[in-house]
């Protein structure tokens, strides 16, 4: 048999976080398209953020350091997601000029 209580549990009236240092952040930080440089909001679901990582020309091993593209739904929308991500890796080098 099932018992149910009557007792409502309360949240927090204010809802914070801290990170590791013991501060109160904000619990939302928006991001700014990369292509665009519109606010992405944070109902925007067909929003991406692509992480391209450098490489060792050497070894061929992945290193720490990484290139970072957002992309707002309203570009993905309009199909222009792939020209932009080729922009942004040209001007960026990650890819060669004349790709």
């Amino acid at each position: 048999f099932f018992y149910f209580s009557s007792r409502v549990v309360s949240a927090p009236l204010s809802a914070t976080m801290e990170n590791d240092a013991g501060e109160f952040v904000d619990l939302y930080c928006p991001r700014k398209c990369s292509a665009s440089n519109r606010i992405i909001h944070a109902k925007d679901h067909a929003s991406i953020q692509i992480e391209i990582v450098d490489v060792d020309p050497v070894t061929g091993l992945m290193l720490d350091t990484c290139k970072t593209y957002a992309l707002c739904g309203e570009i993905r929308r309009m199909g222009e997601s792939d020209d932009c991500i080729n922009r942004l890796a040209k001007k960026d080098n990650v890819i060669s000029k004349n790709f």
